[in-house]
């Protein structure tokens, strides 16, 4: 298909195709297209976002079966063959005999893409190894001043996965800190934001060829988009004084504060009131694991809040209340929230 023609089909699925680069609208037309249509007629809806326990089970069991097809001897090679320029050429090979692409997203309703990155997350040998130390911390400062921002590079160097040394590097590059949020830095996060929202809505606009007045229109946005996915590390430049985790966080809690008008709602009564709903309505969802859970549905259980606010209640209750919840599925650490911590709360209450 021509490439409106593209956009117009993926926009169904992918509301925000027209942001994207023409390359990476004709790599999806061809990748994930067909397969979108497909899951419509399963009635089953493109999904972003966490990877679910039961998605990464199926990418782990779609690269395994692929290796067992190919004979590729591991997941390292297939998903980073670069690695190994002596095989790179028969990798390649097999990979596009066998379909590759397809195979690798079989069964899992999201864009290629971002299956692909998953996979390389989940079976880089270099991920997840521990802290920086100090000596690695001052290599990677080195590698950076020598080779910028190529992260591919510098990952084989420091043998590291490249989101680690990128998301290290953005939290070294300046001085940090860690105190308490100033009045100016505040400020600073709030425009920072603000000006994202801004240049979103001048593409949207240009997208859409309107012919308004972009610089005189008042900056609307939907309650859902102020706590979706942002660019962190973009904001955090602009910030300058903070690492992007930080800058996520206190957004979050701005956002809390102006939607509850500065109202404690987790604490004394209404606390645990809140726990009571939440437990009781989590309960009543059945859901077998977190992903498949409404946040935002769920955020009227608190009080007026941001989804990311109410996970993270979520995430303090089961830590704090569920012994070895580690070791414990989603449904089964509800389960007990329910049948333990419930009737405690309401006597309490």
């Amino acid at each position: 298909v021509d490439l409106e023609t593209a956009k117009q089909e993926l926009e169904e699925f992918i509301p925000h195709v027209r942001t994207m680069s023409d390359a990476s609208v004709r790599k999806m037309a061809g990748r994930d297209l067909l397969r979108f249509k497909q899951f419509k007629k399963q009635g089953i809806a493109v999904k972003f976002g966490r990877f679910s326990q039961k998605e990464n089970d199926q990418v782990r069991k779609n690269v395994e079966e692929f290796l067992s097809i190919t004979a590729i001897d591991s997941a390292e090679k297939l998903l980073f063959t670069s690695r190994y320029p002596e095989e790179k050429e028969s990798i390649n090979r097999l990979k596009v005999e066998h379909g590759f692409c397809e195979k690798l997203s079989e069964g899992i309703p999201r864009p290629w893409r971002l299956i692909y990155y998953r996979a390389r997350k989940m079976f880089d040998p270099h991920n997840y190894k521990g802290r920086y130390t100090e000596e690695e911390k001052e290599k990677l400062k080195k590698y950076h001043a020598l080779h910028g921002n190529d992260w591919k590079k510098i990952s084989e160097m420091m043998s590291r996965s490249n989101l680690s040394v990128a998301m290290k590097y953005s939290e070294i590059k300046s001085a940090v800190n860690y105190g308490p949020w100033s009045k100016e830095e505040t400020q600073k996060l709030i425009h920072a934001v603000e000006e994202v929202f801004r240049k979103r809505m001048e593409t949207e606009d240009a997208n859409s060829h309107s012919l308004s007045k972009k610089s005189h229109r008042d900056l609307l946005i939907d309650r859902e988009k102020l706590y979706q996915k942002l660019p962190w590390t973009e904001i955090e430049a602009k910030v300058g004084t903070r690492y992007w985790r930080q800058c996520k966080q206190k957004w979050t809690t701005i956002l809390t504060n102006r939607m509850t008008k500065g109202q404690h709602l987790y604490m004394g009564i209404k606390g645990l009131q809140a726990k009571i709903n939440l437990i009781k309505r989590l309960y009543e969802m059945k859901a077998e694991d977190p992903d498949e859970v409404n946040w935002e549905e769920l955020s009227n259980t608190i009080g007026d809040v941001p989804r990311t606010y109410v996970r993270a209640k979520f995430y303090k209750l089961k830590v704090t209340s569920v012994p070895f919840w580690q070791k414990k599925t989603f449904s089964e650490i509800v389960d007990y929230l329910f049948e333990e911590k419930l009737p405690e709360l309401e006597e309490k209450l």
